[in-house]
């Protein structure tokens, strides 16, 4: 993603978003495009939850090791 985005605020975009949809508040118009982001945002707070909990991992163990 070219964006600089956090978590939070992809999260809560995220959020908005299926909000929106939910209460039939988006348009059919824009309905693909909010999908589509959607499943960026999605990609986007997988891929960082995945290196977040690689880098919490790897600490763990540099901790179990020099303990």
């Amino acid at each position: 993603m070219k964006e600089n985005l956090t978590y939070e605020t992809a999260y809560r975009e995220l959020t908005k978003i299926a909000y929106d949809i939910e209460n039939e508040s988006v348009s059919v118009d824009v309905l693909a495009e909010k999908v589509k982001r959607a499943s960026i945002l999605i990609g986007y707070c997988q891929a960082k939850l995945r290196s977040t909990e690689t880098e919490v991992n790897k600490i763990i163990k540099q901790m179990e090791s020099n303990g």
